[in-house]
């Protein structure tokens, strides 16, 4: 109690640097890492110790003072990558009819599940790596959901998961969150509907929902073989999501139609924009 001045200044210092958190970070490539970076810049400036986990090849993911990177090594080249990239963004802005889009939607998704498998499997078989990751002692892990190497990674270190996305295709977020998601009301990707449908416009809503099945399947099924194996139990896709401790949502209703949301999903739409700043 009559400690001076400059003692009790740096008691509070230190009690600042306790407070502080060690984040491990599973980042995906392309436009999810650039809205992802501006959070861990944000946590870097608070204080946070943040260590991001890639490829030696990637897009965007760079370097950075405001973060350590642990690279490892892959077998495709950055040719390789980029040339997979601009094929799957070409398919988006293309037009068709629906079985057009859905075979290309199929093509697309099949080249971008084998790089982001192929990289999940040299992360998981690098056991220098895994080592360093197991002693390190974080307190959470960062990751986006789309790939879901993160969310092994969490499940075999034990950690709280914090899943920062836009959305994964085929609603699996919906299914992993228990959110209600009626096709009367809900529009189905591909189909250009809005919350307004007459009957038959609802009928076509809900076939659209069958093909999905078959793309969530191929798209998501390697991780939960490559899950399994590394974890030498049988784990689900639905079982990495469903642990979770947090959903932030790079979304908003001013975009997306409203709809019921879980205690642990908090929206965050204006993170895409760097001169926003974050909800608290």
């Amino acid at each position: 109690l009559s400690a001076s001045p400059p003692v009790v200044l740096l008691l509070l210092s230190l009690l600042g640097l306790a407070a502080a958190g060690k984040l491990l970070v599973v980042p995906v490539d392309g436009s999810h890492w650039l809205s992802m970076r501006e959070v861990l810049d944000i946590l870097r400036q608070r204080g946070h110790e943040v260590v991001v986990v890639a490829p030696e090849v990637t897009l965007h993911i760079k370097p950075s003072k405001n973060f350590m990177m642990k690279m490892y090594p892959v077998p495709y080249t950055q040719e390789d990558l980029k040339k997979q990239f601009q094929a799957f963004f070409h398919f988006s802005f293309e037009q068709g009819s629906f079985l057009e889009r859905f075979v290309k939607a199929y093509q697309g998704i099949r080249r971008i599940t084998y790089f982001g498998v192929s990289s999940c499997g040299h992360l998981l078989q690098n056991k220098e790596l895994i080592r360093y990751l197991e002693e390190s002692k974080f307190d959470a892990i960062l990751t986006d959901p789309v790939l879901l190497c993160g969310a092994i990674l969490a499940k075999h270190l034990s950690l709280p998961a914090v899943y920062f996305l836009r959305g994964i295709p085929c609603g699996l977020d919906f299914d992993a969150t228990q959110c209600p998601k009626p096709p009367s009301y809900v529009p189905r990707g591909f189909t250009q509907f809005t919350d307004r449908m007459t009957f038959l416009q609802r009928v076509k809503n809900i076939l659209h929902d069958i093909p999905d099945i078959f793309l969530c399947d191929f798209a998501f099924e390697p991780y939960s073989k490559l899950a399994s194996e590394f974890l030498q139990q049988d784990v689900t896709v639905l079982d990495l999501l469903r642990q979770a401790s947090v959903w932030l949502m790079r979304s908003d209703f001013v975009l997306e139609y409203p709809r019921p949301l879980m205690p642990n999903i908090i929206p965050i739409g204006g993170v895409n924009c760097a001169h926003k700043e974050l909800p608290q």
